[in-house]
């Protein structure tokens, strides 16, 4: 299979990271995931969102530009989990939206992002997956993660509102669709070879 870079985005709790294991089993390729667990302004950050918001996604910025750099030169087919694109586009630009970020250090953080992606190789296809935010809760609370468990559901409303506009507007690779919520890959064979069947066209 000549090498490809896929990339999987979707809201908190969609399924990325299920998705992932899922493909890289079936198929061999290669995962790259976001460096979550490393950023060293987390623990400031949630103590004062405003004065640490644009340092955290300014060091996202920085490990996504390093993790995207790798699977460029990788010659395996890559997917990875959750894009460079998703940090400014949805997560920056929230933080901006809620005043948290600066007018003046927004500006600087969209002068960087689009000069970074100026030097990047985007995706051969992106995968898109849409989900409700009544079932993103559900199964955020089933997978019982620490750090998730007191999301308001007001924040997972507005991220889902800024992945269905950037996603209007995104136009860098094909895009596939995936409804999680109806959507079960994973042990219904029917839905799992429509899916095989929407990647083999640009796999």
């Amino acid at each position: 299979m000549p090498r490809k870079f896929i990339a999987v985005a979707g809201n908190i709790g969609a399924g990325k990271t299920e998705l992932v294991q899922f493909l890289c089993k079936k198929y061999g390729l290669k995962a790259f995931y976001e460096p979550n667990e490393t950023n060293p302004y987390l623990d400031d950050f949630y103590r004062d969102m405003k004065a640490w918001a644009f340092h955290s996604q300014v060091y996202f910025l920085t490990h996504k530009l390093r993790l995207h750099r790798q699977l460029m030169a990788d010659p395996a087919t890559a997917v990875q989990d959750r894009t460079i694109y998703e940090d400014a586009e949805i997560f920056a630009q929230n933080l901006y939206q809620q005043k948290l970020i600066s007018a003046r250090d927004w500006r600087m953080y969209r002068e960087l992002y689009e000069s970074v992606c100026e030097t990047l190789q985007p995706p051969d296809l992106m995968i898109f997956l849409k989900c409700p935010v009544r079932t993103l809760k559900k199964r955020i609370a089933r997978r019982g993660r620490a750090m998730e468990a007191e999301i308001p559901t007001e924040y997972l409303q507005r991220l889902n509102r800024l992945y269905l506009a950037w996603r209007e507007r995104y136009s860098l690779s094909p895009v596939i669709e995936l409804p999680t919520d109806k959507l079960d890959y994973l042990t219904d064979l029917v839905h799992r070879l429509d899916v095989f069947r929407q990647l083999e066209r640009y796999l």
